[in-house]
């Protein structure tokens, strides 16, 4: 169950920050990947501001900051595919 629950909250957070930053053109395993990545990027993010590691599991938290980790990581990939 544990990764099944990570692809999919992976997909619906990397579905949701693809909305919000534009990219509408991209496939469920991107998707996947980017809400992924995005999860570790916001993390990485509370830990530089808090200063602490958080487990903060599959709940509404979690789910905003991989949302909001996913969204710079989609910026900044069409940030370097512009150049």
């Amino acid at each position: 169950m544990g990764i099944l629950a990570w692809i999919i909250f992976g997909a619906i957070a990397g579905w949701i920050a693809s909305l919000i930053a534009g990219k509408k053109k991209q496939g469920c395993f991107v998707n996947i990947i980017v809400g992924i990545v995005g999860a570790v990027i916001g993390g990485f993010i509370i830990h530089f501001i808090t200063g602490d590691v958080f487990y903060f599991g599959f709940n509404l938290i979690s789910f905003a900051v991989a949302i909001v980790g996913s969204i710079i990581l989609l910026i900044l990939a069409g940030l370097v595919s512009k150049k």
